[in-house]
């Protein structure tokens, strides 16, 4: 199951998931673009969120305004649905509607591999080749991985430091999958020191040495993180 977490409060943008993009709110725009990969829930702590995604077809789980993560939001709702521990869990973020569905493909693919390989902890997500002036910008998130595409850390801040020359950079793009197993494992570990720094959740699985795989994909989305970048995505479905 595709679960979109669609908060409504937030400090930098406010309903931001509510946000119109072309006539439709974002929320409904990004849940348009996977429907046809697997059943699409959205999960909110918004009465009025429920009511869109009503109108528009889909289906939606009222969870706690208390969650600190979007994480700890899907987790909430993956129980509420009832879903298995063995169950896929697409967690993709509400404010990605240009998200590709062969991205979303590709990290459905990388979990039922490891699911196949028996991991204890199966955790995914994906990233993207960037060039070093797009690296630069500390709303896009970076990741540098090891030899076996696992991710060694996220950051803000423009990773590697390029004193030797030559860095290749790479962008993180916002969907996490896991089995519920654990998701529900992930959300009972300890918030760490580092996430609470740089605002990354997912840095929480790296602290507690959980390895998040990661996918490397070919995509043109972005996701919308400021008033500019909805300017932006505004002009691209007026064209």
């Amino acid at each position: 199951m595709i679960i979109i977490p669609a908060r409504v409060e937030s400090t930098r943008f406010e309903k931001k998931v509510l946000a119109d993009i072309g006539g439709l709110p974002m929320v409904i725009r990004t849940a348009n673009q996977v429907k046809d990969l697997d059943e699409v829930a959205i999960a909110t702590d918004s009465s009025e969120v429920v009511e869109v995604a009503k109108k528009h077809g889909f289906k939606s789980v009222l969870t706690s305004s208390s969650h600190k993560s979007g994480t700890d939001r899907i987790n909430e709702a993956a129980t509420l649905l009832g879903l298995k521990n063995d169950d896929i869990i697409i967690n993709l973020q509400a404010d990605e509607p240009f998200i590709e569905k062969e991205v979303v493909q590709s990290v459905i693919e990388r979990v039922k591999y490891l699911k196949k390989q028996k991991s204890d902890f199966v955790m995914v997500s994906c990233y993207n080749s960037i060039n070093e002036e797009t690296a630069k910008d500390i709303n896009l998130v970076k990741v540098i991985t090891d030899i076996n595409h696992n991710a060694i850390y996220f950051s803000r801040s423009i990773i590697p430091y390029n004193r030797g020359g030559g860095a290749s950079y790479f962008g993180h793009i916002g969907i996490y999958a896991f089995d519920k197993k654990s998701l529900s494992l992930f959300c009972t570990l300890d918030d760490a020191p580092i996430e609470d720094i740089e605002k990354l959740e997912q840095l929480r699985a790296i602290y507690h040495n959980k390895s998040i795989s990661m996918v490397k994909v070919s995509s043109t989305s972005f996701g919308i993180d400021t008033k500019e970048d909805l300017e932006k995505a505004k002009r691209i479905f007026l064209t």
